[in-house]
């Protein structure tokens, strides 16, 4: 299986280097210099980690196949992937968004939406699910409301707290719609 680890970003002074959006717990290990990244939406099929450093909190990387601030412009947007085979997994219960983005959302055996994105956070990670009206709601990932990720069958299952579907919708609250003053 493969696995999304960054996905590259702008490019940082006019040596080739170029900032990387993180998607992996593990930077420092991912981007050891020698390291060899399976490239998706870029003009190569491949990138060398040539060095990676931290400025401030933003990882910057160079590649060996970019020897300029213009080859680094071309490669903008690229998406850096792995292979996960033989990689040990550290939990049983991690999942990548690539496993959850599509599976049924279920509220006591009712489909409710469907599962379109994670939002990875500092403080809790988000599942981003559409509803059957087509509406975005952002549920917390977390195990007293996702108690159950079944990506064999398909689905997870929520036990939200009251008003969570409901809460941002712009017709919410509104009572006073067809009352007369």
């Amino acid at each position: 299986m493969r696995l999304q680890v960054a996905r590259i970003g702008k490019p940082h002074g006019i040596r080739g280097e170029v900032t990387v959006q993180l998607m992996t717990d593990a930077p420092d290990a991912r981007f050891e210099p020698g390291t060899v990244f399976d490239v998706e939406a870029g003009p190569l099929k491949a990138l060398t980690v040539e060095g990676a450093r931290w400025n401030k909190e933003i990882l910057l990387v160079a590649f060996e196949e970019v020897a300029d601030r213009n080859a680094a412009e071309t490669v903008r947007g690229a998406r850096l992937f792995v292979e996960t085979e033989g990689l040990q997994e550290d939990e049983d219960d991690t999942w990548y968004e690539h496993e959850l983005v599509g599976l049924a959302a279920r509220i006591d055996g009712e489909t409710v939406g469907k599962v379109i994105g994670l939002r990875t956070n500092a403080a809790q990670d988000l599942l981003v699910i559409e509803d059957n009206d087509g509406e975005e709601v952002l549920v917390p990932f977390v195990e007293a409301i996702v108690p159950e990720v079944d990506t064999a069958a398909g689905h997870i299952v929520l036990t939200p707290p009251a008003g969570l579907f409901t809460l941002n919708r712009p017709d919410a609250g509104d009572d006073t719609e067809g009352k007369q003053a």
